[in-house]
């Protein structure tokens, strides 16, 4: 199974492990077997900080390999991401969301590079503009039953 580790700035990167737990609360243990979080405090060192990060690759790595999402490329936590970065054993994706990260949750048991794909496409599908003023993405069709139109999905 694919191991997940998230490196963002604080307090980023629990919250979006404690998004996981939440969501996934009906499968009890299935977030915390290998999934891991790191926040960095303003004004860390990415040399500090590589040692603890090292760890919890290693702490999730099953042989699968290690998917390692994080959030700002080119800011501290993206840098000490990087430094991670090992190809066909770690993978590092920027830009980290919710969506991503649970699109990346449901399909760990895949290969890695099906996993960030997967993460990479959930990332991007996640980010839409929400209409405020009729029904997104779907025409409107009266039947005669007003109802019918309040059960539209979304």
């Amino acid at each position: 199974m694919t191991g997940i580790v998230i490196i963002a700035h604080a307090p980023l990167a629990s919250a979006l492990e404690q998004c996981v737990e939440h969501v996934y609360s009906c499968e009890p243990g299935m977030t915390k077997a290998n999934l891991r979080a790191m926040d960095v405090a303003p004004g860390a060192s990415v040399d500090a900080l590589l040692d603890g990060a090292m760890k919890l690759v290693a702490e999730v790595n099953t042989g699968a390999g290690v998917l390692v999402l994080t959030d700002a490329f080119g800011a501290t936590p993206g840098n000490l991401a990087a430094r991670l970065n090992d190809p066909g054993r770690v993978t590092v994706l920027a830009g980290v969301n919710l969506p991503m990260l649970l699109r990346a949750v449901c399909y760990r048991g895949a290969s890695l590079a099906e996993v960030a794909d997967k993460a990479l496409a959930g990332g991007q599908q996640g980010m839409v503009q929400i209409a405020t003023t009729s029904v997104q993405n779907q025409g409107y069709k009266p039947q005669g039953n007003d109802h019918q139109r309040l059960h539209h999905q979304q």
